[in-house]
């Protein structure tokens, strides 16, 4: 194996043309030279100089070696200060999968401060529900993941491969028209809205809505579902039905029209950031995690 200290020897050797010149120009000894010389050339297998008398003159192959040394050794330096940057926080990018209520909430808090304390830094965003979004990390399409999961959940995710951050717990909230007969109240058991057309969320979030209100007794009759927030509030607003959403949705929007009540019995869902072990020790995806905990603390 050729190591880059035996290829600044040799380059040095070459630039001067004797061991002792090589030695004071790299600040070590002439036998320290001659050593490393005779293991490069042991490691290459084949004589890299001609030594005759005091004067040292390349073979062919140490002519074609010293050709490349440059270009190795430079490209070993840069590599060497790109990973300096990166360590440093000077550089680096990180690609982030969020589901649409995170992206409109945590994520824009988190990725500001992440620019202002290190701006050279890159974040790049797409949105992916859970657990396509979990996929994703897996399959190395993304650095970290947000997702969530419902605590009621008649099968709870568990991801024991990856590094959980949590971050917040996200209540769910009904959603009734103005005017409506419990409009005015501050919470609403779930199985009062039985009678009630309903309008459902993303796919995941419908599950959960039809698994909570046939714990409690009935069946929904969903007669809208879009996986838009803002559609789901806007229906809720034009009388056309009654809908659960979580807190973090109803925060993303400000919804005309609505009533939000709290429903009981409580259904939440834990909103967690996710990585693979190794990259949860690249700089940039630490700070990144650390600065989403610091949105979702606020």
């Amino acid at each position: 194996m050729i190591e880059a200290r035996h290829l600044r020897v040799l380059r040095a050797v070459a630039a001067t043309g004797s061991f002792s010149a090589a030695g004071r120009e790299l600040g070590c000894t002439q036998p320290a030279v001659s050593q490393q010389m005779k293991a490069l050339e042991s490691s290459v297998g084949t004589p890299l100089l001609i030594r005759t008398g005091r004067e040292m003159r390349l073979t062919q192959a140490g002519e074609a070696l010293v050709r490349h040394a440059s270009g190795i050794l430079a490209g070993l330096t840069a590599a060497e200060e790109e990973i300096a940057a990166i360590a440093g926080l000077r550089a680096g990018r990180v690609r982030l999968v969020s589901f649409p209520s995170g992206s409109s909430t945590l994520v824009p808090t988190a990725l500001a401060a992440l620019r202002a304390a290190h701006p050279g830094t890159r974040v790049s965003l797409e949105e992916a529900e859970p657990p396509r979004s979990v996929e994703m990390l897996r399959e190395g399409d993304c650095d970290i993941a947000l997702a969530f999961r419902y605590e009621t959940a008649a099968v709870v995710e568990e991801w024991p491969d990856l590094v959980v951050r949590p971050l917040l717990t996200d209540r769910l909230v009904g959603l009734v028209p103005e005017g409506h007969r419990l409009g005015a109240a501050d919470s609403v058991a779930i199985g009062e809205l039985a009678d009630e057309p309903w309008i459902a969320g993303c796919p995941r979030c419908r599950g959960q809505l039809v698994e909570v209100c046939e714990g409690a007794g009935f069946v929904p009759r969903i007669d809208f579902a879009t996986d838009d927030y803002p559609a789901v509030m806007g229906l809720v607003g034009a009388g056309l039905g009654v809908a659960v959403l979580p807190e973090l949705a109803v925060e993303s929007v400000r919804p005309k029209g609505v009533r939000t009540l709290a429903v009981e019995p409580a259904v939440r869902r834990e909103i967690v950031a996710l990585t693979l072990p190794d990259l949860a020790q690249v700089p940039a995806v630490a700070a990144t995690l650390d600065q989403l905990a610091v949105a979702a603390a606020r």
